[in-house]
């Protein structure tokens, strides 16, 4: 019988794109004029926390995201606005007490440029999407 084992090389090919995504989500941030920049970062921060260990920052669809079994959430910011994109739709009807104050639409809310979401929204969203991919990777 034989036995596979995984190779150094693609272990630390894996590592690499994981340090790749974080310095492709570096980049971007680095061209984000202020105020939108301090509240990504303030963004990236609680969904980090918020997030299993295991999930990667990558850039996807050309703006900032974070990975696990999939796309977990994104987030950007635009000329008048910032963006977090859980991109499910029913975390929007989940979460519409909390979100009334904000312009939501397809699984996008929008928020000021100098004022990030609330850390413990942030954190519910970020778990819900964890707990949503999961179920999807198990079949």
């Amino acid at each position: 019988m034989t036995v596979r084992k995984t190779s150094p090389k693609k272990a630390s090919t894996k590592q690499a794109s994981a340090e790749s995504g974080r310095a492709g989500v570096d980049a971007y941030l680095a061209r984000v004029p202020e105020p939108a920049r301090s509240t990504l970062e303030k963004m990236r921060a609680m969904i980090r926390t918020a997030a299993p260990k295991e999930a990667t920052e990558a850039i996807s669809y050309g703006i900032p995201s974070f990975q696990l079994k999939g796309g977990l959430v994104w987030y950007a910011a635009f000329k008048n606005h910032c963006s977090f994109f859980p991109m499910d739709h029913s975390l929007e009807e989940e979460f519409a007490e909390e979100l009334k104050k904000y312009k939501t639409s397809k699984g996008t809310i929008q928020f000021p440029v100098d004022k990030p979401l609330p850390k413990a929204l942030v954190a519910r969203i970020v778990k819900a999407r964890v707990a949503l991919n999961k179920v999807k990777a198990q079949g």
